[in-house]
């Protein structure tokens, strides 16, 4: 016996080493600070016009500044550029931040820098929106080298008056160095590319023995290859990529020349120019490439031509990713492959338009109905939807059982079965796990949920909740890669939460069921295998509190609401209480709970204002017995109003009778 939910899916010249000189000094040499270095915010004048944030370090720092509460970036008059270097004691961590950029679309940041030393330590890039909390990451590196490396980071909307900041974190090493070159913005996507600055927009060749690409172009060829005038320019002064066949010692020698990666999922139009000498079987193709190592073929030529031709393929990818270039030659006679002015439109080629599959059909949390979902009658019984509300012997749902079995299929339009995609065995968890299952298909399907029963009067409890669709690699997040700012679930560390020492109690972090019996979540509340932060009521006496500080969180204008899921089950059960804390100002509750709540973990909402650097607090006082273990788990800041608070009116932060959501100004 076994019940189905149905969903229909419809997804429906002189050869250049490739490795080029700045036209600056580029050896990075440590010395000690002397008279030719200067601090950040000497050479800053009062006067600086608004940038657009490119800056080369030659004449001035263009507005960027060393933040006064962070260890200071130096000038090198020398080589211009900036740096930061290690000493024997302590670690540094130094702000470098930019003027207030133009509002831009999407954008391309370009930053030559080096990090020296065993451990040098690590370099930051973020981006800060005006009037926001919180910095997003946007790139992130700690690899030494004994070379100036490139890094192209895309950056989408940029607004007026928002900021890049660079923050070098140096290891407590005399020899680790941080340093940066030059910081170019342009507008434009990362993989958008003529070949005419030295940096070639950050495209790596994958480094071969023998086949490599190269730099073409230029007044002097020595190549005894005939190969081309640039396409850009249209004379022996523009520049080009090319793998010359000459170099080839073994059938089919593949080079490779790869774009940055994407920050952020792309899809539109790739256009590039290219000539290719076919002979035999010489092969040029072009991949996308995910972080996972997948490679797609998007484009093949499959004629040879000795004049540029233009190629326009569309490229649709829900993930972040690299494009590949690819020449393979099957003799040394195979003559060259050259490529020029790559370029990308958010457009579809040839104004086509696409067919658009919107995965978000297929999401639900069952908290008003079943959504697209559709039941199967067939067999007599059926899935319900169950509303909980809060009551301390119960389980809520997800977003605010036992298991039999359950199985997840894919069928076609037909109702035919065509593979099953996930299961779990027959086990009892008795709380809710989170899972996550790829599956390819190119033509319309249904998602099938199956249940299992041994008979009618033996069905066991199966329950789901908070189902998402998304396009890509599961493995692989939609979007950026990068974590939100202002975000934590505690699975990896505190995330910046620390303990206040002057209190009488402690936080731990945890997986899984609290020691003491009765009280406690039996898991986190992210996946349920994760870990949360609790406060052990048999390690207190009653009325001891613990108390967990945020990090300092920037002041912001408009509202900010921060929510969190929280746990407060047992009969001796104490109290929850959040704070917002100033300096030099009395703390301000924004939130209280007392008492047993529920069995499941609930979710809390708080808006507030605060336009002055402060710290959020939660603090747990343990209550009359040991059943008083209270935890918290997926704390979130985001900038503006709580929709829950939309919806109908505030209430008493310290009213026990009231739903989870408050709004304060302060």
């Amino acid at each position: 016996m076994s019940t189905t939910i149905f969903l229909h899916l419809y997804l429906v010249h002189k050869e250049i080493p490739f490795c080029t000189c700045l036209r600056k000094k580029l050896l990075f040499q440590k010395k000690s600070l002397s008279h030719t270095d200067l601090d950040v915010v000497q050479l800053v004048s009062a006067g600086i016009l608004e940038s657009n944030g490119s800056c080369d370090f030659e004449d001035d720092t263009c507005g960027y500044e060393s933040d006064p509460g962070s260890d200071r970036w130096i000038v090198n008059l020398q080589g211009r550029y900036i740096y930061m270097e290690g000493s024997h004691h302590n670690g540094k961590v130094g702000l470098l931040t930019s003027p207030g950029l133009h509002a831009l679309g999407e954008s391309c940041v370009r930053l030559v820098y080096q990090l020296t030393g065993t451990d040098a330590g690590r370099l930051n890039m973020y981006f800060r929106p005006e009037g926001n909390s919180f910095d997003f990451l946007l790139w992130s590196a700690s690899q030494p080298s004994d070379s100036w490396k490139i890094a192209s980071i895309g950056v989408s909307n940029i607004t007026d008056k928002s900021k890049i900041i660079l923050e070098g974190v140096v290891s407590p090493d005399p020899k680790a160095s941080i340093a940066v070159f030059e910081i170019n913005i342009t507008p434009g996507y990362c993989i958008v590319c003529t070949f005419e600055e030295n940096h070639l927009c950050g495209y790596n060749n994958r480094w071969n023995p023998n086949l490599n690409w190269l730099v073409g172009g230029g007044s002097v060829r020595d190549s005894p290859t005939s190969l081309p005038t640039d396409h850009t320019w249209d004379n022996e002064y523009g520049h080009y990529m090319y793998v010359d066949a000459i170099y080839t010692t073994s059938l089919h020698e593949v080079a490779q020349l790869m774009s940055p990666v994407t920050t952020s999922a792309l899809s539109g139009c790739l256009s590039f120019y290219y000539q290719l000498e076919q002979t035999r079987s010489n092969l040029f193709v072009v991949y996308t490439k995910d972080r996972m190592g997948h490679y797609e073929e998007v484009w093949r030529a499959n004629q040879s031509t000795h004049n540029w031709s233009m190629v326009k393929v569309n490229v649709k990818a829900s993930h972040p990713f690299q494009i590949v270039f690819e020449v393979a030659f099957s003799s040394t006679k195979g003559g060259y492959a050259a490529l020029d002015d790559i370029s990308f439109s958010s457009q579809f080629c040839n104004n086509k338009t696409e067919l658009v599959f919107d995965p978000s059909v297929a999401n639900c949390n069952f908290d008003q109905d079943l959504c697209n979902y559709s039941q199967n009658h067939r067999d007599g019984t059926k899935w319900t939807r169950l509303v909980r509300k809060p009551n301390a012997f119960r389980f809520g749902d997800h977003t605010s059982g036992e298991e039999d079995a359950l199985a997840v299929y894919i069928y076609d339009e037909e109702d035919h079965m065509q593979e099953k995609i996930w299961s779990i065995p027959k086990s009892h968890t008795g709380m809710w796990i989170q899972a996550e299952v790829n599956y390819r298909k190119q033509e319309p399907t249904k998602i099938v949920f199956v249940s299992v029963c041994k008979n009618f009067w033996n069905c066991g409890k199966v329950a789901l909740d908070d189902i998402t669709v998304s396009q890509g690699d599961c493995r692989i997040p939609g979007g950026s890669w990068l974590p939100a700012p202002g975000k934590c679930n505690f699975d990896v560390d505190n995330c910046g939460f620390i303990q206040d020492h002057n209190d009488k109690g402690h936080w731990y972090r945890r997986t899984g069921a609290t020691p003491t019996s009765f009280t406690g979540p039996k898991g986190d509340h992210t996946t349920g295998v994760g870990r949360y932060m609790y406060i052990e009521a048999s390690h207190m006496r009653h009325g001891y509190n613990a108390r967990l500080s945020s990090w300092q969180i920037r002041g912001f204008t408009g509202d900010q609401c921060l929510t969190f899921f929280y746990h407060m089950y047992g009969l001796g059960t104490g109290s929850l209480n959040v704070y917002l804390k100033k300096e030099n100002a009395p703390e301000t509750l924004l939130w209280k709970r007392g008492g047993e709540q529920s069995i499941s973990w609930m979710k809390a909402s708080i808006e507030y204002k605060c336009e002055q650097n402060h710290q959020i607090v939660f603090e747990a006082i343990r209550g009359l017995s040991t059943h008083s273990d209270i935890a918290i788990d997926d704390v979130l800041f985001q900038n503006g109003p709580c929709e829950e608070l939309r919806k109908t009116s505030p209430h008493d932060p310290e009213s026990s009778n009231q739903p989870d959501w408050y709004s304060f100004y302060a």
